[in-house]
């Protein structure tokens, strides 16, 4: 019987840890200021009158980021005469997508509110992301939410329409960005060396000293074929909302008009 109540309480120990290494980011020593910031996190965004849609999307952005740098992404098309940069899909583009989708809700939630949610979004990505994905996410997230806010706030067609043309217009200046910066990650990975934390030496040598000039690994993510799977896996998401959303609106369960 002790057996079995010391095996059990070597699983519990190995959940929490567990736990701890996911929300920490493998830094279990960091845990307690890690659960202050998120616990004041999470309260900011109540206080802000948001709810499960705000707290969603401040959980995903940095989710996405984080797979990016940890999740591969898998040939389409290998490399050849026809396509020199090969071809390749990261599995989460598609819930990237959706991203832009949730924003929305989030704003139908709390209002212009959403502008600060945003903000602790990408900067819970400098924890969790390597930092040029981060840099990269931020300023694409920064621009193509900027154009979603817009058209989301001021233009006057109906809710799933809104969704529609709010993601059309974000997805490709997000996936712009978000590509470049991902081809630059992968270029400043020096003979595999994953970047995280703080920026090591070689690193800030590259920018500060022209150690440019020796020969890095060539990047392969930013290229046209690349930018419009990306887009197009992106907008699947919000067509599909879109449409369940239409479909709402001409059974009147959703006000097409709602902001």
């Amino acid at each position: 019987m002790s057996d079995i109540r010391h095996e059990t309480q070597l699983q519990g120990h190995g959940v929490l840890n567990s736990f701890l290494s996911i929300i920490t980011n493998g830094n279990t020593g960091q845990a307690l200021p890690v659960l202050v910031a998120l616990g004041l996190t999470f309260a900011a965004i109540y206080m802000l009158k948001g709810r499960a849609w705000a707290l969603m999307y401040v959980a995903l952005i940095p989710f996405l980021n984080w797979s990016f740098g940890v999740i591969p992404e898998f040939e389409i098309l290998a490399k050849s005469a026809s396509w020199p940069h090969g071809l390749s899909l990261h599995p989460m583009t598609i819930v990237t997508g959706m991203v832009f989708v949730v924003r929305d809700f989030v704003q139908r939630e709390m209002g212009h509110r959403v502008l600060a949610v945003m903000a602790m979004a990408v900067a819970w990505s400098f924890f969790y992301a390597w930092p040029v994905i981060a840099l990269a996410s931020g300023i694409a997230f920064a621009v193509s939410e900027g154009v979603d806010w817009l058209m989301f706030t001021f233009t006057k067609y109906r809710l799933s329409t809104r969704i529609l043309l709010s993601s059309a217009l974000a997805a490709p200046v997000d996936t712009t960005v978000f590509l470049y910066g991902a081809d630059l990650a992968k270029q400043l990975n020096f003979n595999g060396a994953i970047l995280h934390g703080p920026v090591t030496l070689p690193i800030v040598r590259f920018f500060w000293d022209q150690s440019w000039i020796i020969p890095l690994p060539d990047g392969n993510t930013f290229h046209i074929a690349n930018w419009v799977v990306f887009v197009i896996g992106k907008m699947v998401g919000a067509v599909a909302v879109s449409m369940i959303m239409r479909r709402r609106e001409n059974l009147g369960l959703v006000d097409p008009a709602e902001a």
